[in-house]
């Protein structure tokens, strides 16, 4: 039987959901950065995915998310931010991480209730710390947003930024709720089938698993990542989420509402995974 194949991130916060998954069987991990995950989802590469959820809102293939593990926080997120070298209420032109999908919407609604802005967005490689559309590689923009490990490991000098949003906390600050950045989306013609069923079980117990084990997995993962080990435990242990409840739900209605009205996605209900009929409205 040919195995399942799941579309992953390979990320510290990740970890927590997926470490332990390349070992059972009939299950193929496949990595690649966020905003990869929904396209690998949409054209059969993977079965299931770590999907940013601004992209069920997006996809030309219905999903359905599979509420077995997110990547979320319920304030701060330390990982997710936006640099600036000018005042927020001046900024003009907003270069937007190309890893990720759903905090680039974010940031623009947080932008847009916090400052009354829609600033122009061009896509930056932050890796090659290049401008889409520009050769010359100059190394930082007047104001990005920034995703994932290298927020902590390849950080701009904050002697540069001395304007930066926590955008979990901007969120808490202005729902009340929780973020949800990603979670296991299927898609939905396959969502009520026995393969993805074990799968989301297995998922459940993985996660379960790692909640109980995270100072191994901080000591296992952190160094190979560039993290320092006490800021990987405290990150992982006290700033993330990683299961979904009634208000992570909540808040994804809530954020792709927010995403609808400022035109960034059209409107989407989303439909969510049911164990015993698959799909749930």
């Amino acid at each position: 039987m040919a195995p399942l194949r799941i579309g992953v991130v390979r990320y510290l916060n990740t970890a927590p959901l997926i470490e332990g998954l390349d070992a059972a069987e009939n299950i193929e991990l496949i990595a690649a950065v966020p905003a990869h995950i929904a396209g690998m989802v949409q054209e059969n590469k993977v079965q299931i995915g770590l999907v940013s959820t601004i992209d069920v809102a997006r996809s030309l293939t219905p999903l359905t998310l599979i509420p077995k593990g997110i990547i979320g926080c319920d304030g701060p997120t330390l990982t997710v931010r936006v640099f600036s070298m000018c005042p927020p209420e001046k900024i003009t032109t907003l270069a937007m991480d190309t890893d990720s999908h759903t905090s680039a919407a974010l940031a623009q609604i947080i932008l847009w209730h916090q400052y009354g802005l829609r600033p122009r967005t061009v896509e930056f490689d932050a890796r090659e710390r290049m401008t889409h559309g520009s050769d010359t590689g100059e190394l930082w923009p007047e104001t990005m947003l920034l995703i994932g490990d290298k927020v902590v490991t390849d950080s701009p000098p904050a002697v540069r930024y001395p304007y930066q949003i926590d955008l979990g906390e901007a969120w808490k600050e202005l729902t009340g709720l929780p973020f949800v950045y990603a979670i296991w989306m299927c898609p939905s013609s396959i969502a009520g089938t026995p393969a993805v069923r074990t799968a989301a079980a297995l998922l459940e117990r993985q996660r379960l698993r790692n909640e109980q084990r995270l100072d191994w997995i901080v000591s296992t993962r952190a160094a190979e990542k560039g993290w320092p080990d006490d800021l990987a435990r405290r990150y992982l242990g006290e700033r993330l989420r990683f299961s979904c409840g009634p208000r992570e739900r909540e808040a994804i209605v809530r954020f792709l509402d927010e995403a609808t009205q400022l035109g960034l996605v059209p409107a989407c209900s989303p439909e969510w995974f049911d164990a015993e009929i698959g799909i749930e409205s």
